[in-house]
């Protein structure tokens, strides 16, 4: 990859293309089933306390490695580490991970337009997740879509292609999320289950809650395999990265926060069981617009909404690897595009297989494909990573503090100061390390 580094056309790109990485299907899919499942209220609160002690920090710390390198993550700690170091092998761990989190979620992004095309053509009274998962057809066709659309609008150059796209469908995003919060605010079962979201009950607060706490933050923030880092490398030196992290988590968690607001007065009103895990926005949230005066509409307007949301993230990962890649090969944005979108539909075919041709059952009875990946990114890489990125920035055996902080605090905006320094250096990774361990101690193997 020859010539001057691409650059994003303005500051509002920057944001909404790094809140469209965060902002996806952890936020709209995964966030909402992990909060049924992990008592409510406890869980949203948890999240949100490792969102500022340990998302912001480490958000901000990949940030930087991602401007002062001006590389993709294969290639940043080359620009950083001293001569003779290995930390550049986290650099092709990261490039691993992020082809591990598509391996999965194009299936789940291609689940979302499969959804939203039944709605909007009225084929919804025989609307099954375990039918769709378990029809190897719909599942190939639908992850092709994803990925073809996705590496489609790469093909173009950065400013063309990802951030002009990235805002149309943040901007739609945001505001089909605001139209649905308040029609589910007018459902008559709303306030129980407003109840249930947002007060929390501390007696259902423990250590497997705030493990599920700490993974939820770094997925749907994608830290920990440097899928912020990329998006640092194209950015200048006009504003403080602390300040650019924290824009970048409030709309995050503000989408977050939403979705649950659409979603849990639904089931409330409906009688819908909350802590059915990953079919929760499928089986459940049909049964609600089948049974809702004008579900057609809100049905499709909501998984509409869910395809916005896929497609930011995917876009964004996309552009990740597609970068790592050029970087390694020399080969020109199109070129990239076509074999990277080859690599990961072959990839992925093992999800989207994974439960009518590929059976596959890694760890407890009736876990698949899906689990498996999901458990490489979120349960190991993204922790780790964060860890890892944690103990570079802030140890004079990696990049150092001193040289972290002078380029955090370049530009105008939120700066990092010296209090925070024990915060970073050892409050971060400790507490990372001891949830990782806790949670593959108490991991539900088998």
């Amino acid at each position: 990859m020859s010539g001057q580094r691409e650059r994003l056309g303005s500051r509002l790109g920057f944001i909404m293309l790094s809140a469209g990485c965060a902002i996806g299907c952890g936020n709209v899919w995964k966030f909402p089933w992990m909060t049924g499942q992990f008592g409510g209220g406890g869980f949203v609160l948890i999240y949100a306390i490792c969102l500022v002690l340990l998302g912001l920090p480490c958000m901000t710390m990949e940030f930087a490695l991602g401007r002062a390198s001006q590389k993709s993550p294969v290639r940043m700690y080359q620009q950083l580490e001293k001569p003779g170091q290995k930390w550049h092998l986290h650099g092709y761990a990261a490039f691993l991970g992020n082809i591990a989190l598509m391996a999965f979620y194009t299936v789940v992004t291609g689940w979302m337009i499969y959804y939203f095309r039944q709605f909007l053509t009225g084929n919804t009274e025989n609307l099954s997740f375990g039918s769709m998962i378990s029809n190897p057809a719909v599942n190939v066709i639908y992850l092709l879509i994803s990925v073809v659309l996705g590496f489609g609008v790469l093909s173009f150059q950065l400013q063309k292609g990802l951030e002009r796209v990235t805002k149309y469908i943040m901007t739609a995003l945001l505001v089909l999320m605001v139209v649905l919060a308040v029609r589910s605010a007018t459902l008559p079962g709303a306030k129980a289950g407003l109840s249930f979201y947002l007060i929390p009950d501390l007696s259902k607060i423990n250590g497997h809650v705030i493990v599920a706490a700490m993974n939820q933050a770094f997925f749907t923030l994608s830290i920990g395999i440097g899928s912020m880092a990329i998006f640092g490398s194209y950015i200048g030196k006009e504003r403080s990265l602390m300040g650019e992290s924290v824009n970048v988590i409030l709309l995050d968690t503000a989408v977050a926060v939403i979705a649950g607001l659409i979603i849990f007065p639904a089931c409330s009103t409906y009688g819908i069981e909350v802590g059915q895990g990953p079919s929760l926005l499928f089986n459940t949230m049909a049964t609600v617009f089948n049974h809702m005066p004008g579900g057609r509409f809100w049905g499709s307007l909501f998984f509409l909404f869910m395809v916005f949301a896929a497609f930011s993230t995917e876009l964004a990962v996309f552009e990740n690897i597609l970068a790592c890649v050029r970087e390694m090969t020399g080969w020109s944005r199109p070129k990239g595009c076509l074999i990277c979108g080859i690599g990961i539909f072959l990839i992925s075919l093992t999800t989207a297989l994974g439960y009518s041709v590929f059976h596959f059952q890694p760890f407890a009875e009736g876990s698949a494909w899906l689990d498996f990946w999901d458990f490489i990114v979120s349960s190991n890489l993204l922790p780790v990573g964060a860890m890892l990125f944690a103990i570079f920035c802030c140890f004079s055996r990696g990049w150092g503090w001193d040289a972290f902080v002078a380029e955090a605090n370049q530009g105008k905006g939120l700066k990092v100061q010296n209090w925070m320094k024990p915060v970073f250096k050892y409050f971060v990774p400790v507490c990372v390390l001891a949830l990782y361990i806790y949670g593959l101690v108490t991991f539900k193997w088998k």
